[in-house]
């Protein structure tokens, strides 16, 4: 359920370092901007109590996860307090596996394709590749040509002006942080406000880069079947 879930909705929007008392005013700036699964990091003050408290405010509107999860005690402490899915900025195998003994869905970190091959035949549903705005989008379509069947999720330096191209070329979701949700000591409501019309943004990217996607398999099935 959670896995498919992230496959439908693709942005994960990520919150790091953001004060816990506006944590209920971007929660609801982002779900009212049409943002479905949202990942709270552990190096946020309180994470596990956030991540808790959200995780009952939101139950069925939101998937809630864990970010920045380094090793099996803290992805362990994040499920029990209610994350559905872990994201590690690293490759390590026996956090893997203690994410998968819980029932959570687990997102590797990884940037080589031994790391990333090594992360999914351990267990890992999806591989976080990270960083993936030095790499660029043309890396994800390398990666996909002898592995096709990794689901891949680019983060790191993902925005509104790059989001679609790691999309066209076959991510199954993007990490998307402080070009969401900037950390910051302060928000104005005008701050909450952008937040909200960037969700809109980059759920307006999603559904186009979609519909590109479906249009360029459909010509490329016709253009079979009329060799026929």
């Amino acid at each position: 359920m959670t896995l498919e879930a992230i496959k439908q909705h693709k942005i994960i929007s990520i919150i790091r370092g953001v004060p816990g008392e506006f944590i209920p005013q971007i929660f609801d700036a982002l779900y009212e901007g049409g943002i479905r699964l949202v990942e709270l990091t552990l190096n946020t003050d309180n994470a596990l109590d956030l991540i808790a408290d959200m995780s009952k405010r939101y139950g069925g509107k939101l998937l809630i996860g864990a970010g920045t999860v380094k090793d099996e005690e803290n992805a362990r402490l994040a499920i029990d307090a209610g994350a559905k899915f872990i994201l590690t900025p690293i490759l390590d195998i026996p956090t893997i596996h203690a994410v998968k003994e819980r029932g959570a869905v687990c997102i590797t970190g990884a940037l080589s394709p031994t790391e990333i091959y090594t992360a999914f035949t351990h267990g890992s549903d999806l591989v976080k590749v990270f960083p993936a705005g030095p790499m660029g989008a043309g890396y994800i379509k390398d990666l996909k040509g002898p592995m096709p069947q990794i689901p891949l999720v680019p983060t790191g330096g993902i925005d509104v002006t790059n989001a679609s191209s790691y999309l066209q070329v076959g991510a199954v979701a993007l990490g998307i942080g402080s070009s969401l949700v900037p950390a910051k000591e302060q928000y104005s409501s005008a701050d909450i406000a952008e937040i909200k019309a960037k969700a809109g943004q980059f759920l307006k990217l999603r559904d186009g880069s979609s519909a590109s996607s479906f249009s360029r398999k459909n010509i490329f099935s016709f253009r079979l079947f009329s060799k026929s």
